[in-house]
């Protein structure tokens, strides 16, 4: 069924377009009479004025474009809801593009933005997302980085301390006696991963420990499930005592395998994930998560880039750091 616009309208009420424009959104501009006859044939055929092209015209779009990383990972989820409830509050619309751990989709979704003339971006980076952040600041288009940092310092940001959130969860995990620990995460190119890395290793290290390091493409309960598997199927002898998943989605995925295989949680490995979605609370095996506040980070992100989109930012770029949280369930204590 073809659309109907503002042609058809102008056609019907027999009137120009320009007359048709004037009385939908400058009603003053046009006489009783023109209004009647275009408003008579808007009704006739349910007519929708667009209302990107009209904001468009007023020098705006009313958009905010917001890439995450994974959607399929309930910690991105509940940051889109905070970011949503400060970009509603303000009178923004979010348009999502779901990276879904691929650097080059995140390059595209950037681009799209661009293309949509929103008045500013979210960013939780995936890859390297510096040139873009320098394009981006030459077209004067406000950033914000949520679960991200710039290296320059020159966009705001919100993140977590990554470093610290790894070393407490290592430290756990040798204060309970484990000596076998096992890392588990996404790419070391993933900033996050990365962190999180250095933290665990930094508190092995300070143990006299060295970490067992996997690292996967994927991030998902599937890709745990196959890894756990692979640690139910070595000796006794060589598994692991222990496991820190870079996140609660690999954790879930680990757990269900051992415990699938007859291998106690946290009699014989002990784990610990991170993000402390809402999953780990409830899972058969209630896992202990490094805490990231997701909706918290999402909000404070989005009110940063209003603030930009506004022309309110302050003179230098903010970079708010929030603390991360052991949250200690049965995966290490039973």
């Amino acid at each position: 069924m073809k659309r109907v616009g503002i042609r058809d309208v102008a056609v019907l009420a027999g009137v120009s377009i320009s007359s048709v424009s004037n009385a939908l959104n400058r009603p003053e501009a046009v006489s009783d009479h023109v209004r009647t006859r275009v408003h008579a044939a808007v009704d006739q055929l349910g007519y929708v004025p667009l209302r990107a092209a009209q904001q468009l015209r007023a020098g705006r779009s009313g958009l905010i474009g917001m890439t995450v990383i994974s959607i399929g990972n309930p910690f991105f989820a509940e940051m889109l809801e905070g970011a949503e409830e400060a970009t509603s509050a303000a009178g923004y619309q979010v348009m999502l593009g779901n990276s879904d751990d691929s650097a080059q989709r995140e390059s595209s979704y950037l681009e799209l933005f661009e293309q949509a003339h929103v008045e500013g971006m979210l960013i939780s980076p995936f890859g390297d997302v510096g040139p873009a952040l320098e394009r981006l600041r030459a077209q004067q288009i406000p950033v914000a980085l949520v679960d991200g940092v710039d290296e320059k310092g020159l966009t705001p940001s919100v993140s977590l301390d990554n470093v610290l959130g790894g070393r407490m969860a290592v430290q756990h995990l040798i204060e309970l006696g484990r000596r076998r620990i096992a890392f588990v995460g996404a790419r070391e190119e993933v900033r996050q991963t990365r962190d999180r890395l250095r933290g665990a290793a930094a508190a092995a290290q300070d143990a006299g420990l060295s970490l067992d390091v996997t690292l996967s493409g994927r991030t998902t309960p599937r890709v745990g499930a196959e890894i756990g598997e692979r640690i139910a199927a070595l000796p006794a002898a060589e598994r692991p005592d222990a496991v820190f998943a870079a996140n609660d989605q690999l954790a879930c995925g680990i757990v269900h395998a051992l415990v699938s295989a007859g291998i106690r949680v946290p009699g014989e490995i002990a784990i610990v994930g991170y993000d402390d979605i809402p999953f780990a609370s409830i899972a058969a095996v209630p896992i202990t998560s490094v805490r990231q506040p997701a909706r918290a980070m999402g909000r404070r992100a989005a009110e940063m880039l209003v603030d930009a989109v506004r022309g309110a930012a302050p003179a230098s770029a903010p970079a708010e750091v929030f603390a991360p949280e052991l949250v200690v369930r049965a995966s290490t204590r039973a």
